[in-house]
């Protein structure tokens, strides 16, 4: 088939590179270049660099509304787009170009999940399972018809970063074989279990240690590695990366061994940290010459 592949972030890639093993590719469409680093040099995204390593076309529009861009886009004449993370609203002459329109790898179990962050939010919100649906696209933000749609249990120390690698391989198998499947009949999403991932603040990184352990865990998983919860050890502020729960008590923020730290109910243990400007370390390492308080706040 010929496609057309929208996609911008490292989770975007791998599926990139199983269609470009399986199909013709005849245009990439990702975001444009951003400054980045400490020259602030303008870099490509990932979908842009692994595209151009490919020796695939690239386009980066910054909008898709105007009649030229919809013109380029149909001039293609693509069976149909693949888009998975892409960050542009799609507008109904994009969507209708396709012969068999767009379609959307979206990690999560819709309706649940909607939106721009749904892998945080499943972690987050403490869900047991999540996955990937594969979506006929419309003018709605993720509420078209699912062609095809598989489960996960998420682990009980499962980051985002660790989640995210999985149902990008997950999208990455799923695309192929519902390519190979078309012309199929999608089925509408429910109406109920509609809910939305809003996209992430900063401001939800920093730990409140009066909270139970269990959302305190999930705050520290769900957070890892962008934008990473964290709380000040030694008016230091230190980002804490991986964790898990323990059955331990104390006040809260009271360090009870090591990297092992109360919370309002329960405790957490910290295995992953990194104070500024260090990489992540484990306990062993992190508290190798670093003298930790008898609180953290």
């Amino acid at each position: 088939m010929k496609i057309i592949f929208m996609g911008t972030p490292d989770f975007s890639v791998p599926v990139l590179e199983a269609l470009h093993q399986t199909h013709e590719i005849v245009a990439v469409y990702c975001q444009p270049p951003r400054p980045a680093g400490r020259g602030k040099a303008e870099r490509p995204t990932p979908v842009h660099a692994r595209a151009l390593e490919l020796g695939l076309p690239v386009r980066h529009p910054v909008s898709l509304r105007s009649e030229d861009a919809a013109k380029d886009f149909a001039d293609l004449h693509a069976d149909v787009a693949v888009v998975v993370a892409y960050g542009l609203i799609l507008p109904q002459a994009i969507l209708d170009a396709p012969r068999f329109g767009c379609l959307n790898i979206h990690a999560s179990l819709l309706p649940r999940w909607r939106g721009a962050a749904p892998i945080h939010r499943a972690i987050l919100a403490g869900d047991a399972e999540t996955g990937v649906c594969i979506m006929q696209m419309e003018a709605g933000l993720d509420t078209g018809p699912v062609l095809d749609c598989e489960t996960t249990l998420i682990g009980p120390e499962e980051t985002t970063a660790d989640l995210h690698d999985r149902l990008s391989a997950m999208g990455s198998r799923m695309i192929v074989q519902t390519l190979a499947n078309l012309p199929r009949k999608a089925v509408p999403q429910p109406a109920e279990g509609v809910t939305y991932a809003a996209k992430i603040d900063k401001g939800e990184a920093r730990i409140d240690w009066t909270r139970p352990a269990i959302e305190v865990d999930r705050q520290i998983r769900g957070l890892s590695p962008f934008p990473g919860a964290w709380c000040e050890i030694n008016g230091e502020r230190v980002k804490l990366l991986r964790s898990h729960l323990c059955d331990d008590q104390g006040r809260p923020g009271q360090v009870l061994d090591g990297l092992k730290i109360a919370c309002g109910t329960g405790a957490v243990q910290i295995t992953l940290a990194q104070r500024e400007g260090k990489r992540p370390m484990p306990p062993d390492e992190f508290l190798r010459g670093f003298q930790m308080p008898a609180f953290v706040e």
